[in-house]
């Protein structure tokens, strides 16, 4: 059997973090920390190394889209979820170019917000209904922008055959299961091309590596 997930909650009102990590543990989740503001949740998650940071933005002493960006820069492998009172766009936007898989408003149900951890665990990206199509265009809008050119990099790093394969795929919306159910390979293996993907690149999210795709012409392959 597979060990449970193990999570983080950050919020600054904790009946609100205290319920959430009840709901999170009910559903045979590991509730390894949980934290009232950004610089003790920077630290905690650094000690507790969580699978899934369940993150509220709007946090004294550090707003969470610099706990989220900070906490990512360091260990890319972390999934971030922001579960937010705001649904305004400028928020979501900011939130995934610090990082974060995924987005829910408050107003989410307890079943939507396990099926969002789980899913956000598993690297899928998960936004409240209407919020997809915001980031997708803001994709868009990147790669349509110049990248700064990468310093002390002379050549283009080298992806596989299959590596390209799953960036055109992530970088057409897909999700990890949809690519694993198209390329009839494991979950994890299109995970682990992700990841070497990210490392190959110097890239350290999602939203640079669809950039990057799309920069290269990959989502129109």
């Amino acid at each position: 059997m597979s060990e449970p997930l193990k999570v983080m909650v950050v919020d600054d009102h904790p009946m609100w973090r205290d319920a959430v990590a009840r709901d999170l543990a009910a559903a045979g989740m590991t509730v390894v920390a949980t934290a009232g503001d950004g610089p003790q949740a920077v630290r905690r998650a650094r000690a507790a190394r969580p699978d899934v940071l369940v993150l509220d933005l709007n946090l004294p002493g550090l707003p969470g889209v610099a706990v989220c960006g900070q906490l990512v820069a360091e260990r890319p492998e972390l999934r971030v979820l922001v579960l937010s009172a705001s649904g305004e766009h400028a928020d979501v936007l900011e939130a995934v170019k610090s990082g974060a898989t995924g987005y829910l408003v408050k107003s989410a149900s307890t079943e939507e917000l396990l099926a969002a951890v789980r899913a956000t665990a598993a690297g899928d990206p998960v936004f409240t209904p209407g919020l997809a199509g915001l980031v997708l265009g803001e994709y868009r809008r990147l790669a349509a922008r110049p990248a700064p050119p990468a310093a002390g990099k002379d050549d283009t790093p080298r992806l596989t055959a299959r590596e390209t394969e799953v960036l055109r795929l992530v970088a057409k919306g897909l999700t990890y299961k949809q690519i694993a159910e198209r390329l009839v390979i494991s979950h994890r293996t299109v995970q682990n091309h992700v990841q070497n993907t990210l490392g190959k690149l110097q890239l350290h999210n999602r939203v640079e590596l669809v950039r990057y795709a799309m920069e290269q012409g990959l989502d129109d392959a």
